[in-house]
Parts: C-alpha cells; sequence; structure tokens
C-alpha cells in the first residue's frame, strides 16, 4: 500500500492518512472491497502512532469511505447514497479554496481548466463510476 506521509508538513497527520487513502480510491489505486492494513500494521509501516490511524480510520467511517468489521478490520466501501451531502460538503470546502484563488489573483478560467483537469484524472480512473 502506497502511503506517503509528509512529517514535515503542517497538516496534521491523519488528515494527511485520509487524504491519501481518498486519493488512493479516486485514482482506482484502491478499490471498493480492498482490505486496509490493521491499525497496527499501518503506523508500523507508514511510522506514525496507531492513535493517529485509527483517527483516519475512524473519520474515514464517518465520512462513507471506509467500513470496519470487528472480524475482517477495515475495507474500502464508498458510501455514495448521499450525494447531497457530499455535494454540500464540497461547496463548502471550495469556497475557502476559490477564496484563496481570487485573493492570489488567479483567473477564473485557470481554475475552471485545473479543476477539469484532475476530474478528467479521477474519471479515467474511476470509469463510469462517477455522475
Amino acid at each position: 500500500m502506497m502511503i506517503e506521509i509528509d512529517f514535515s508538513s503542517e497538516e496534521a497527520l491523519y488528515q494527511q492518512l485520509c487524504d491519501q487513502i481518498i486519493l488512493g480510491i479516486a485514482t482506482s489505486r484502491f478499490s471498493e472491497g480492498d482490505d486496509l492494513p490493521s491499525v497496527r500494521q499501518m503506523a508500523d509501516d507508514i511510522g506514525i502512532n496507531m492513535h493517529t490511524v485509527n483517527k483516519a480510520y475512524s473519520i474515514l467511517r464517518q465520512e462513507g469511505f471506509v467500513k470496519v468489521d470487528r472480524r475482517r478490520g477495515a475495507f474500502i466501501s464508498v458510501d455514495v447514497r448521499n450525494k447531497e451531502k457530499a455535494l454540500s460538503d464540497a461547496e463548502k470546502e471550495l469556497r475557502v479554496l476559490l477564496a484563496q484563488a481570487v485573493c492570489r489573483g488567479l483567473a477564473k478560467e485557470e481554475i475552471i481548466d485545473l479543476v477539469n483537469q484532475i476530474y478528467d484524472e479521477y474519471e479515467n480512473s474511476f470509469g463510469d463510476d462517477i455522475q
């Protein structure tokens, strides 16, 4: 499992782990049903505390990207049922990112081109599942 944590980043380690797993799903590095390493194994593999991994798995479960089963452990399971919440969450995060972009002088066309480029990367990886 290719998880890269930047220990010099100001971003929290659990958030980096969450982001890496979500990016892995979007780019088809991780597929529906794939098992994630145990909390202990993931912590050992990337050199972080088990509580940090546990927090990341818990957040991913709450956000509908992972399911946790006592016998099986954590595995990829994307909940696609609540698109309204996903859209609301995306809008909230995009508002801040777009405000930052405007403050830094980025043009609307640059942002739209970037969004299209990134979305196309995910769509090509994820296939027809993105609707």
